[in-house]
């Protein structure tokens, strides 16, 4: 158990630290693929790019998902991290604006369409494996370590990239060294590919397997037997992705874009308030283990609900004690409402279309409202002069899982079937 866990932790992370550099460079591809006079125009522009990724989750979900739930979990996992290793590094290589103007923006955001499908597969196949894999007792403990796993890949993206950007010279930095981050990627694909082909699969999806329970057409099977399950999963998950993507990839870039905070200071308060979230989701989702999903899901979107405006309030009332504050506060919820996820997703659907149900759910859930979270809050901020408005954002979403929980059978006691 305890392998099993770790190499999926590792593979998890390995693909996420890929896909987090584009956040954590929003300011320097802004400057290199967007160059325009207004700094609100080119970042509308490199979160369009970022949310670009996202669309193509759905599509992922539907080809992973069909590739998990007919030919294995392992399979399935072992595609989606080279998919998504080749197009970082092809990141690394991309010629600027200014030397190949408009099809600069345009193949970056090529090489994201690919990573979003990639995405699409990893993560949701991620959830499955490691749950399916789980003794019922603490499914809800193992299955937290997707969630912590995508956590540790950020936070390694932001520190390879900060070792790297204060080893060189500022000028060289922004001319070229940048793109040593994602040329690794290539490196840490391999890396992930081999953690991945070591694997055993799934001894649940073997068992459907060997009883001839796997649906031959899942995507269809889940949209004719279990719109419920996946509507309810797209609930769920609307206060994981649009909370957490504001809190990793719009806050960071707010700081230093309308707050005049400066690089460094936004970087620590981003690293230590995403590891906070980190170590409180297995706690979170042990607390699942004992009280049920449910409880622990319905209390932290109040929460939610109560705080997202103070934590905004403090936010922009000035202070870096104050700014550490309000993303503790944040970090906390964040993490509370996150750990007990991927054991609710994958309890929602059986053995046979599983995979497709946890990626269908989690990939549209995260296009539809996540990918565009930062590109929203950018666009209310600037249409609206508020800054508090992305707390009434965030808070509406709640409110929709609010409702969705109403729906919600506990299913923490039940078998996997």
């Amino acid at each position: 158990m305890y392998r099993v866990v770790i190499s999926g932790m590792i593979g998890n992370a390995l693909e996420w630290y890929d896909f987090a550099l584009y956040g954590h460079f929003v300011h320097i591809i802004t400057k290199l693929f967007f160059p325009t006079a207004d700094p609100y125009a080119g970042t509308l522009a490199t979160y369009t790019i970022f949310a670009a990724g996202f669309v193509m989750r759905p599509v992922g979900a539907v080809i992973f998902g069909y590739i998990g739930d007919k030919f294995g979990r392992k399979v399935s996992l072992s595609i989606s991290i080279l998919m998504m290793a080749l197009p970082t590094a092809c990141i690394g290589l991309l010629p600027t604006y200014e030397q190949i103007g408009i099809w600069a923006p345009i193949l970056l955001c090529l090489i994201r369409l690919i990573q979003g499908a990639s995405i699409g597969g990893e993560f949701s196949g991620c959830i499955a494996f490691l749950v399916e894999y789980s003794p019922m007792k603490k499914r809800g403990l193992i299955g937290s370590a997707s969630m912590v796993s995508l956590c540790a890949g950020m936070l390694l993206g932001s520190i390879v990239a900060t070792i790297v950007s204060r080893s060189m010279d500022p000028v060289a930095f922004e001319s070229w060294g940048w793109r040593v981050p994602f040329l690794i990627g290539i490196l840490i694909g391999l890396i992930g590919i081999y953690v991945r082909v070591s694997l055993h699969e799934s001894p649940v999806y073997l068992e459907a397997k060997k009883r001839n329970e796997l649906s031959s057409k899942p995507v269809r099977e889940i949209l004719s037997g279990y719109l419920p399950e996946l509507l309810i999963a797209v609930g769920l998950y609307l206060t994981v992705t649009v909370p957490f993507y504001t809190f990793t990839m719009f806050i960071k870039s707010f700081m230093i874009r309308n707050l005049n905070y400066d690089y460094d200071t936004a970087l620590y308060v981003h690293l230590i308030t995403l590891t906070l979230a980190m170590l409180i989701m297995p706690i979170s989702a042990w607390l699942s283990d004992i009280y049920g999903r449910k409880p622990v899901l319905k209390y932290s979107t109040y929460g939610f609900i109560i705080f997202i405006y103070p934590i905004f309030w403090l936010l922009i009332k000035g202070g870096l004690d104050l700014v550490m504050i309000s993303q503790i506060i944040f970090a906390i919820f964040v993490g509370i409402y996150m750990g007990p996820i991927p054991a609710a997703l994958v309890e929602l659907f059986p053995t046979r279309v599983r995979f497709t149900g946890v990626a269908a759910s989690y990939n549209f859930s995260a296009a539809a409202f996540g990918g565009t979270a930062p590109l929203a809050a950018t666009w209310l901020i600037k249409n609206s002069g508020r800054y508090d408005i992305v707390a009434m954002y965030i808070i509406f979403f709640c409110i929709m899982t609010l409702i969705t929980l109403k729906y919600y059978k506990e299913t923490y006691r039940n078998k996997l079937n």
